[in-house]
C-alpha cells in the first residue's frame, strides 16, 4: 500500500558536496545523449546530398521533416512519462529505441554494404535510404520522448532544503547540453572528412555516424548504472490531458448552448466551470494567452535551424582554409554555441543594465520582436554572402548549347574553328570556355599556319568539352568531357593529361589509382580533398622510373594537368602544366560569422526570453503545457520550411534567403501588435486569490460542523 501512495526513492541515499550522487549520472546521460544527436545532425544534411545523392532541396525536406519529428515526439513522452510509465522506465525505454536508431542508421552508411562491383559506389541506394529512414524515425522518437523527462527527473533527485543546489543543476545541465553539441559539431565533420572502407576509400560516413551511436550506448549504460540510487516519482497523471479534456467540454458546451436563450459568459473557457474546478479554468485561461502569442513563433524557428541545411550547403560553396585549421563545411555550426556561450553573460551582464539605465522599457516581449527582427537580417545576410559567391561560380551550359576550350599541346599558335566560333592559344595554353548551339555532330577545322584538318564530333546538349590538339608530326585532335559541375564537398576534381613522346605512364593521386595513360590521352577525374595531395608518375623507358610532386588545392576546383616532361633521376623534374576549368572557392567562409552572428543574438534575446516569459506568466501546474506548446513551435517552424521552399521555387537561392527574412518581418510585425495588447499577469497572485477563496470556504465549513450537547442531544452551531 505504501508503494502506491509513496514515491519510490534509493536504498540509500549517497550525496557528493551537498548534491546526490545519482545527478552526476544524469548530466553524464545528457552529455552523451546531445553529443549523440548534434553529432549525428551536423553531417546529415551532406549525407543526404552526397551519399544518397539526393538533391539539395530533397536533402533539405528530409533533414527538417526530421527535425519538426523531433520537436513533436516530446508530447508522446511527457504523456506517457506522467500518466503510465513514469519518467525512469520513459527515458530508459526510449533510450533503447534511440540506441537502435543510430546504430541503424550508422549500418545504412557503410557504402560496402551493397557495392557489389566495388566501385565506391553502393549499388542498392534503396536498401540505404531504407535504413537511413527507419534509423532517423526511431531516433525522432527516442530524443524527443526523453527531452521533458531528464531534467525533470534529475530536479526529483533534490530533496525540499536543497533549493540551492537544485538551481545549480540545471544550470549544469544546461551547460552539459552545449558542451555535448559543441564537441560533437567539431568531432564529427572530422571523422567524416576521413576516408575508410573495405574494399574502396570513400568519406568515412561510418564513423561520423558510428561514434554519436557509441555514445548513445554509453549515455544508456551510464543511466542504467545509476539505477540505485535514484528517487523515482511515481506517475502522477498528466497535466495536458485535463488541459485537453478540459477545453474540449468548453468548446462542446458552449456548441451546445450557442443559442440566443443563454446567458453570455465572459470567456469561452468558462463553459469548463459546469464540470470543472474554476481554479483550473483560470489556470487555463492564463496558458491560453501565452499559446495565443505562440502562433507566430515557427516562423523563427524557420529560419534558425537552416543554419543546419541551407547555411551548411552555402558553405560547401566557400573557402574553409584558416590559416592552420581547415574547416568543413558542416563544422562552421559550430559557430553559433561557440557564440552562445560568449553572449548570453554579455547580454545579461551588460547589454540590458545598459538598456535599463537608459530607461528604456524593454519588456520581454519587445525583447522576442527585436529578436526576430535579427534572425531576418541575419538571411539578409547570407542572401548578399550568396550573391557574391554566385559570381564566382562557373556558367555552366544550358539546355540547346555546350561549351568548349582548346587546349594546345603542339609548338606553336594553333586556331580552331567550330560552327563560326573561333579559338586562338599559344603552345601548352589554353582558351576560355565559350559557348555555342549544340547540334550533334559537329565540324571543326584545327590550323597550325598552313597545316590544317577537319574532324567531325558530336556535342550533346548542356555538356562541356577540351579539345587537345599537337601538330606534330602531324595535326591531331581529341576531344575529352568535362566536369559540367562544382565537385561535391569541396574536393577537387583533377586529371592528366599525357603530352609526353612514346611514353605511358602509370599515374596514382593520392590514394586514387587512375591507371595507365598513353600519349596524347587523358586519365579519368581523380577526387582529391583539399590541402596537399602527392601524384606518383611511374614509367618505363629503359628502366623502372618513378616520379613524385606534391600539390596543394584549394576547395571545390578543376583542374587539367598536363605533363610535359619528366626526369625521374637521382634529382627528380617535373615539368606540369596545371589548366584550371573550374577555379576554386573563393569567398572565404568567415564571411558567414556575420549571419551566424546575428542569428545567435536574436537566438539569445528571443529564446531565452520566450522560456522567461513563458515560465513566468504560466501557472504553476501549466509550466510543462507551455514547455510542450514551445517545443511545438519549433516542429511548426521546420515544416514551414517544407512548405515554403517547395512552393517558391525560385531559380537562386539568395531569393529564397530574401522570401524567408520578409516572411519573418511581416510575422515580426503582427507579434509586436499582438504583444502591444497582451496584458502581463502574476500567476502567483491569482493563484493565491483561489487560495484565499477555498480558505474561507473551508473556514465556513468548519464553522458549520454540527456539535452535540451530550445532555440535550441536539445539534448547536459551532462557534469556532
Amino acid at each position: 500500500m505504501a508503494e502506491n501512495v509513496a514515491d519510490r526513492k534509493p536504498r540509500s541515499k549517497v550525496e557528493c558536496c551537498g548534491y546526490p550522487l545519482s545527478i552526476f549520472f544524469i548530466v553524464i546521460n545528457e552529455f552523451c545523449e546531445r553529443f549523440s544527436y548534434y553529432g549525428m545532425r551536423a553531417v546529415l544534411v551532406l549525407y543526404f546530398r552526397y551519399f544518397l545523392q539526393w538533391d539539395d532541396d530533397t536533402a533539405t525536406s528530409i533533414y527538417h521533416t526530421f527535425v519538426a519529428l523531433c520537436y513533436l515526439t516530446p508530447i508522446l513522452g511527457a504523456i506517457v512519462a506522467d500518466s503510465w510509465l513514469g519518467k525512469f522506465k520513459t527515458i530508459i525505454y526510449l533510450s533503447i529505441v534511440y540506441t537502435v536508431g543510430q546504430v541503424i542508421m550508422a549500418i545504412s552508411t557503410i557504402h560496402d554494404l551493397t557495392d557489389t562491383d566495388r566501385d565506391g559506389t553502393p549499388n542498392n541506394l534503396t536498401l540505404h535510404i531504407a535504413l537511413s529512414m527507419i534509423g532517423l524515425i526511431l531516433i525522432a522518437l527516442g530524443t524527443g520522448g526523453i527531452k521533458p523527462c531528464v531534467a525533470a527527473f534529475g530536479g526529483d533527485q533534490f530533496e525540499d532544503h536543497q533549493e540551492k543546489q537544485r538551481s545549480t543543476f540545471f544550470s549544469i545541465f544546461y551547460l552539459s547540453i552545449n558542451a555535448g553539441s559543441l564537441l560533437s559539431t567539431v568531432i564529427t565533420p572530422i571523422l567524416r572528412g576521413q576516408e575508410c572502407g573495405i574494399h574502396t576509400q570513400q568519406k568515412c560516413y561510418p564513423l561520423a555516424f558510428g561514434v554519436p551511436a557509441a555514445l548513445m550506448v554509453v549515455a544508456l549504460i551510464v543511466f542504467i548504472a545509476g539505477s540505485s540510487m535514484y528517487k523515482k516519482v511515481s506517475p502522477q497523471g498528466n497535466i495536458m490531458l485535463k488541459v485537453c479534456k478540459c477545453i474540449g467540454f468548453a468548446l462542446k458546451n458552449r456548441f451546445k448552448h450557442r443559442s440566443d436563450q443563454y446567458p453570455k459568459r465572459q470567456h469561452w473557457m468558462d463553459w469548463a466551470s459546469d464540470n470543472y474546478d474554476k481554479r483550473l479554468v483560470a489556470q487555463i485561461k492564463m496558458a491560453l494567452r501565452v499559446l495565443f502569442l505562440y502562433l507566430p513563433l515557427p516562423m523563427f524557428w524557420t529560419l534558425f535551424d537552416q543554419q543546419g541545411s541551407r547555411w551548411t550547403f552555402q558553405a560547401t560553396t566557400m573557402d574553409g582554409n584558416f590559416g592552420l585549421v581547415r574547416i568543413q563545411p558542416d563544422q562552421m555550426q559550430t559557430v553559433n554555441p561557440i557564440l552562445i556561450v560568449i553572449l548570453v553573460p554579455i547580454v545579461d551582464a551588460v547589454v540590458y543594465p545598459l538598456i535599463k539605465k537608459c530607461k528604456l522599457n524593454f519588456t520581454p516581449l519587445r525583447k522576442m520582436t527585436v529578436g526576430m527582427l535579427l534572425a531576418a537580417l541575419a538571411f539578409v545576410v547570407a542572401a548578399l554572402v550568396q550573391i557574391k559567391i554566385d559570381e564566382t561560380l562557373p556558367k555552366f551550359p544550358s539546355a540547346g548549347t555546350c561549351q568548349m576550350k582548346v587546349l594546345n599541346l603542339g609548338d606553336s599558335t594553333v586556331n580552331v574553328d567550330i560552327l563560326g566560333v573561333q579559338y586562338t592559344t599559344d603552345s601548352f595554353k589554353a582558351t576560355p570556355y565559350k559557348d555555342f548551339p549544340s547540334e550533334g555532330a559537329g565540324n571543326f577545322i584545327v590550323s597550325y599556319g598552313n597545316n590544317n584538318t577537319t574532324s567531325v564530333a558530336v556535342f550533346n546538349s548542356a555538356t562541356r568539352h577540351t579539345l587537345l590538339v599537337k601538330n606534330a608530326p602531324t595535326v591531331q585532335s581529341l576531344l575529352l568531357i568535362d566536369t559540367n559541375k562544382k565537385p561535391d564537398e569541396g574536393n577537387n576534381a583533377i586529371r592528366f593529361v599525357n603530352a609526353l613522346e612514346n611514353i605511358t605512364l602509370l599515374i596514382k593521386a593520392g590514394s586514387k589509382e587512375l591507371g595507365h595513360v598513353l600519349p596524347f590521352t587523358s586519365s579519368g577525374y581523380a577526387l582529391l580533398p583539399e590541402g596537399e595531395s602527392e601524384f606518383v608518375f611511374s614509367y618505363n623507358d629503359t628502366s623502372e622510373r618513378t616520379c613524385k610532386v606534391s600539390k596543394s588545392f584549394g576547395f571545390g576546383s578543376s583542374y587539367t594537368v598536363v605533363i610535359q616532361n619528366l626526369i625521374c633521376e637521382s634529382q627528380q623534374v617535373a615539368n606540369l602544366t596545371y589548366i584550371e576549368d573550374i577555379q576554386p572557392n573563393t569567398i572565404h567562409m568567415a564571411w558567414q560569422i556575420p549571419q551566424y552572428f546575428l542569428m545567435t543574438v536574436g537566438e539569445v534575446v528571443f529564446s531565452v526570453t520566450g522560456l522567461e516569459f513563458s515560465y513566468s506568466q504560466a501557472p504553476s501546474n501549466m509550466k510543462s503545457v507551455l514547455q510542450a506548446g514551445w517545443l511545438l513551435t519549433v516542429a511548426v517552424g521546420n515544416i514551414i520550411v517544407l512548405i515554403v521552399a517547395g512552393v517558391s521555387q525560385l531559380p537562386d537561392q539568395w531569393a529564397e534567403y530574401v522570401l524567408f527574412s520578409a516572411l519573418l518581418v511581416a510575422v515580426s510585425i503582427i507579434f509586436s501588435i499582438m504583444a502591444y495588447f497582451y496584458t502581463y499577469v502574476d500567476p502567483a497572485e491569482i493563484e493565491a486569490q483561489f487560495d484565499e477563496e477555498d480558505k474561507k470556504k473551508d473556514d465556513h465549513e468548519m464553522s458549520t460542523i454540527p456539535v452535540y450537547d451530550n445532555e440535550a442531544h441536539f445539534p448547536k452551531q459551532s462557534k469556532m
